[in-house]
C-alpha cells in the first residue's frame, strides 16, 4: 500500500510542478503586458493547483496512517490489550483519506482534458464567485 501511494505521491507531484511552472509563466507573460489569452486560464490552473495540492495533503496523510497500523499491528502483538478497533479505525480513515484523494485527482484531471475554450469560461465563472463571496463580505 505504500508504494502504491508514493507512486501516486509521484504522479501527482509531477503534476503541481508542471502546474506551478504553467502558472509562473503566464504570470511572467503578464507582467511583461503579453499575457493575452493564456492569462484568461489562470483562474482555471490555480484551480487544478489547488485540487492536487489537497490530493498530495491527503495522499501523506493516507501514508503516515498506513505507518499507523503497521505500528499498532507490531505493538499489538506485544501488549496484552488487543489493539484491533484502532488497527480498524487507522485503516478506515486510511482508506477515506485515499478515496478523497484520488477524488481530486479524478477533478484535477477532467479540468486538465477541458479545451482551452472551457478553461477560459471556467475562469470566468470562478472569478464571478470569487466577486460575489468578496460582496456579501
Amino acid at each position: 500500500m505504500l508504494a502504491a501511494i508514493g507512486a501516486f505521491l509521484n504522479v501527482l507531484n509531477a503534476r503541481l510542478f508542471w502546474l506551478i511552472e504553467k502558472i509562473e509563466r503566464i504570470e511572467r507573460a503578464m507582467d511583461r503586458g503579453s499575457g493575452g489569452r493564456r492569462a484568461q486560464e489562470l483562474p482555471a490552473l490555480e484551480q487544478r493547483r489547488a485540487y492536487a495540492q489537497w490530493a498530495i495533503n491527503l495522499s501523506t496523510s493516507a501514508a503516515l496512517t498506513i505507518c499507523l497500523v503497521v505500528a499498532l499491528l507490531f505493538v499489538s502483538a506485544f501488549i496484552r490489550p488487543q489493539l484491533g478497533t484502532a488497527v480498524a479505525l487507522a485503516w478506515i480513515v486510511t482508506m477515506s483519506l485515499l478515496f478523497l484523494a484520488l477524488l481530486l485527482f479524478l477533478l484535477e484531471t477532467r479540468l486538465a482534458t477541458n479545451s482551452a475554450r472551457e478553461r477560459r469560461q471556467l475562469s470566468r465563472k470562478l472569478v464571478q464567485r470569487r466577486h460575489e463571496s468578496e460582496d456579501e463580505d
